[in-house]
């Protein structure tokens, strides 16, 4: 069953509200393409391998965390970005990207979604981005053993995580943000989470986690941002009839 490209941006806009996010990336459709998709490509980020495997695929619309354009825009297309646009473009395969709206999301946001997946008791909203929230606080009832939090964290995202930090044995409260959300320790800490659970970190954060007394989970910025791009293919397939392929390009960071 097809749909048109016009009705699956408005339904991106309706579930999202990106227009709340003052965001550093374009949301929405970057890239045009078919009037009429019968299959959407999800994938992490907007890069050759991904596009490459979207068109083997004969998808119609590719979907993204991380699309193609951010800050200012672009100023010259270089060589990279010249054969990414040329698959879009040949094959033709629309993009659309959804950014911290994503994040965001109450039930389809990768933040979310983790919280839910290693077993989290409620949401409270964390990690404020220019007005708005765009992570999640959770809590665990009688508190989880930080061993057994980070098998969970492995069995969700499918790799091991890094712990780093110092905070105490059980965790009862922990703060996510997906993706690099390292800079919220501090905002963590004063929340009140034993933890921060995030994708990949900076040099100086194992520091500031001690001195604050935090666990400092380092999943991946890829790994902890797969759930959410698959759940909203999931999610627009079911209310429009499309057919969704998700698409996990392997990364390590």
């Amino acid at each position: 069953m097809a749909a048109p490209i016009s009705e699956i941006l408005a339904e991106l806009d309706r579930t999202l509200d990106p227009g709340r996010f003052s965001d550093y990336a374009v949301n929405g459709l970057q890239v045009p393409g078919p009037d009429s998709i019968e299959r959407i490509a999800t994938g992490v980020s907007a890069n050759l391998a991904m596009f490459e495997r979207a068109a083997a695929a004969r998808a119609d619309l590719v979907l993204v965390h991380h699309g193609l354009f951010w800050g200012d825009g672009v100023r010259a297309i270089d060589d990279a970005l010249a054969r990414r646009l040329a698959i879009l473009l040949g094959t033709p395969m629309a993009l659309a990207a959804e950014h911290l709206p994503l994040d965001a999301h109450p039930t389809l946001g990768n933040n979310a979604l983790l919280a839910r997946g290693v077993g989290g008791d409620g949401l409270e909203p964390f990690g404020m981005h220019h007005g708005e929230s765009i992570g999640f606080l959770t809590a665990f009832a009688g508190g989880l053993d930080v061993s057994e939090l980070l098998l969970r964290v492995a069995a969700l995202t499918g790799r091991e995580p890094q712990l780093l930090g110092a905070g105490p044995a059980t965790v009862r409260r922990l703060a996510i943000v997906s993706g690099g959300g390292a800079d919220y320790l501090h905002e963590a800490r004063a929340a009140g989470a034993d933890g921060l659970l995030t994708g990949e970190v900076s040099e100086r954060s194992p520091a500031i986690a001690a001195e604050a007394g935090l666990h400092l989970i380092a999943a991946g910025h890829h790994a902890t941002e797969t759930l959410g791009i698959r759940a909203l293919g999931e999610h627009l397939a079911g209310r429009l009839g499309v057919e969704h392929v998700f698409i996990d390009v392997p990364n390590p960071v």
